[in-house]
């Protein structure tokens, strides 16, 4: 790959996970690297992941091997920066959708690994929100680790770097176990307030749109690139669910003060982290103007289609 020149585009792809967003970002790349000379897209997993008994596991491995999809077999936790080195400087391009399961430190060595093997082009785990907006001392401790990446990647000129920011996973808004959506008993508890906005994608989405990122020409580089499915308040989200599946959905509001005091209480609850987090409403949403996906054209999934394709009645109770 030749920096040198501005429309020169990823050709040796390594894509880092194979999870909720690595698949759909595998699965896009192998689709348009069909149409790039001489690109190449190759998978980290995990030999626990490659060897599984478990059917939907080789469901996935069998599915990446039909993409044309090399499997490489990595531990990104186990191994060190040394290691991980030794394994990118194969690749003119790495793509981290390991997400946080893997730990808090893991984003920071990944990095660090990145620059060491002088890989040209690094894509970070920072698929979410604005972490240089929300500032340091977050109630969720992760958004730092996060701008100690960014800080990293900036104070260096050898290796170019894409961040690339979606937002919330959709799905994740509507996960009972986040509690801002009630689907039982059909209400909706904002996160700071009824006005407080929050931007949303699908990962598959975020697959598409990585996918034209990598190969877009001329070649972004050392740049934030934003996507956007949707960016709605809290309270609109209540008035399309009624819309959709035609019930009428309550609003509450659980303010600021009170999700801090409730995370004092269980500093360690990860949930609590980000409910705290996204009830101060930096940083978590963004106008769909002037967003990649609305800059290209290039169609995305809102909240009420997600909506009615996932929680229609008959699908969820």
């Amino acid at each position: 790959m030749n920096l040198s020149d501005p429309n020169a585009t990823s050709q040796s792809i390594l894509v880092l996970g194979a999870g909720e967003l690595g698949f759909p970002v595998l699965s896009n790349l192998a689709r348009r690297a069909k149409d790039v000379t001489g690109a190449k897209i190759s998978v980290l997993l995990r030999a626990s992941a490659v060897e599984s008994t478990e059917p939907g596991k080789q469901r996935d491995v069998a599915e990446i091997r039909n993409l044309g999809i090399e499997i490489v077999v990595g531990d990104l936790v186990k191994s060190s920066i040394d290691e991980l080195a030794v394994v990118f400087a194969r690749y003119d391009t790495v793509i981290g959708c390991a997400g946080y399961a893997a730990g808090i430190n893991t984003p920071m060595k990944l990095a660090r690994a990145a620059l060491q093997a002088r890989i040209p082009r690094y894509f970070p785990w920072q698929f979410g929100v604005d972490f240089d907006v929300i500032g340091r001392g977050s109630p969720q401790d992760i958004f730092d680790a996060q701008l100690d990446v960014r800080e990293l990647l900036r104070s260096q000129h050898q290796t170019e770097w894409v961040i690339i920011s979606t937002g919330m996973f959709m799905s994740y808004l509507f996960e009972s176990e986040f509690g801002v959506v009630d689907l039982k008993n059909s209400a909706v508890h904002a996160l700071g307030s009824r006005d407080t906005a929050v931007t949303l994608t699908t990962p598959e989405d975020i697959g598409a749109l990585t996918a034209a990122v990598v190969f877009a020409q001329p070649r972004i580089r050392n740049d934030i690139v934003f996507l956007a499915g949707d960016t709605v308040t809290y309270s609109e989200v209540a008035d399309k669910l009624q819309a959709a599946l035609g019930r009428p959905f309550s609003k509450s509001e659980w303010p600021e003060q009170y999700l801090l005091d409730e995370l004092a209480r269980d500093p360690q609850n990860m949930m609590r982290k980000y409910r705290a987090a996204f009830s101060q409403g930096r940083g978590v949403a963004w106008d769909k103007t002037g967003t990649f996906n609305q800059l290209n054209a290039i169609p995305v999934t809102d909240v009420s289609s997600w909506i009615r394709a996932n929680l229609a009645p008959g699908q969820r109770d």
